[in-house]
């Protein structure tokens, strides 16, 4: 009996440490955002964390663009609890209009130009005081330890989640990031025969996971959630060929 006692608070205290770490605020049962159900499953107790900051990784230019469109997927679950989002950057990489395909509407975010690193790293931590916000996606190539601390310590204030596109960063140092995420395309998924462009889908690399292991998948966006690639892709040749027999 106090053997199970025990491990029923050990159980516990590790709840309420990771949802002071950020792991509490989304689960993998919750139907608010069924969207990230499959991204849900690569963190601890299957809780996308928002309470933090997610950094991706873009070496190659094609990779910011991936990370762009994987983010872009995120914000359309997000966003639907009414909140707008801010977008800040320095080159304005993101196309408005393409973010329809997502489900988003880019008038519900705003987008903010800045000159240097020093006012988008203001702009940030301010963007991340509005309690109201659903994120803040901000593209900056470095990111100081000292400087994601202070921007933790507002987010923990405010729970709005911050998304870092860092562009061929001189260096990867220590963070305080919950996440780091290395974002790649793979083909688009399209029946033979049909006209336009396929599903956009990910080679997802998580680098980094606090009180996680390192992992890695693919995912497609069917236009309003998240999906298995390997899976989608089977049904695919099993389509094929049933047309070929």
């Amino acid at each position: 009996m106090e053997k199970a006692s025990k491990q029923h608070i050990i159980a516990d205290l590790k709840k309420q440490i990771l949802g002071m770490q950020g792991y509490g605020t989304l689960s993998i049962e919750d139907d608010v955002f069924p969207q990230l159900k499959l991204l849900a499953k690569a963190f601890p107790n299957q809780h996308f964390p928002l309470t933090g900051i997610h950094e991706f990784i873009a070496n190659e230019t094609e990779d910011a663009a991936a990370s762009t469109g994987f983010i872009n997927a995120i914000l359309s679950a997000l966003m639907q609890t009414g909140g707008p989002s801010i977008w800040i950057s320095a080159t304005r990489n993101v196309f408005p209009p393409a973010m329809q395909r997502f489900a988003l509407q880019p008038d519900q975010i705003i987008f903010i130009d800045l000159k240097n690193h020093k006012e988008i790293l203001w702009v940030l931590e301010e963007a991340l005081k509005c309690e109201n916000l659903s994120a803040v996606v901000a593209e900056i190539p470095e990111l100081s330890f000292s400087q994601s601390r202070r921007l933790q310590l507002v987010i923990e204030k405010s729970k709005v989640p911050a998304f870092i596109i860092r562009h061929q960063p001189q260096q990867l140092n220590n963070t305080t990031c919950l996440a780091r995420w290395q974002i790649k395309h793979l083909p688009s998924i399209l029946p033979d025969g049909m006209p336009g462009v396929g599903q956009p889908s990910w080679s997802v690399e998580l680098l980094k996971v606090r009180n996680a292991q390192p992992s890695s998948f693919k995912l497609s966006w069917n236009g309003t959630c998240f999906q298995n690639f390997e899976q989608q892709t089977e049904v695919l040749q099993t389509f094929r060929k049933l047309q070929a027999s």
